[in-house]
């Protein structure tokens, strides 16, 4: 059972190490980025990164949760302790991670892709990419925390 866990934490390490460094990305260089940008270039470029991020990365954060939640599972059912308690801590901090990706971030990009879509930027554009950067950090410090737990996880496996 322990390469059983093992594989499921390796497998939730490389899915959200994926989301991780999307949230990296964003909050190291295109927060910068949009701020030089004029209100309808920003929004037709994040526009159209949310089109395609909201259709390609849903696979893989499904994956990253499902996989650290088996593992964390198993490593119950086999008696590691360790291992069972840091993937719980991993899937805490994804579901937390999903609660703020909902509450905040999904209807501004849902907005942006509809502006970029339509061409038509709305009134309260940089408004919408300040409330979505507004999170971003902390986005990135609950992602910075899940690899960690699911690293100590691997080691105890």
């Amino acid at each position: 059972m322990s390469l059983s866990i093992q594989i499921l934490v390796v497998l939730a390490v490389l899915a959200n190490a994926v989301v991780y460094g999307t949230d990296v990305l964003a909050a190291l260089v295109m927060r910068s980025v949009y701020r030089r940008l004029d209100d309808a270039t920003m929004t037709l470029s994040a526009g159209w990164g949310h089109y395609y991020a909201d259709r390609r990365m849903p696979p893989v954060g499904i994956t990253g949760v499902l996989s650290a939640l088996v593992a964390g599972v198993l490593a119950a059912i086999a008696g590691s302790a360790l291992s069972a308690v840091s993937a719980g801590l991993a899937v805490a901090a994804l579901v937390l991670w999903l609660v703020l990706y909902a509450r905040i971030a999904k209807p501004i990009n849902t907005a942006q892709k509809a502006a970029a879509q339509s061409g038509i930027v709305p009134a309260n554009a940089r408004e919408l990419q300040d409330r979505w950067d507004s999170i971003i950090y902390a986005r990135v410090a609950l992602q910075t925390f899940v690899l960690i737990a699911l690293l100590v996880a691997l080691a105890a496996a």
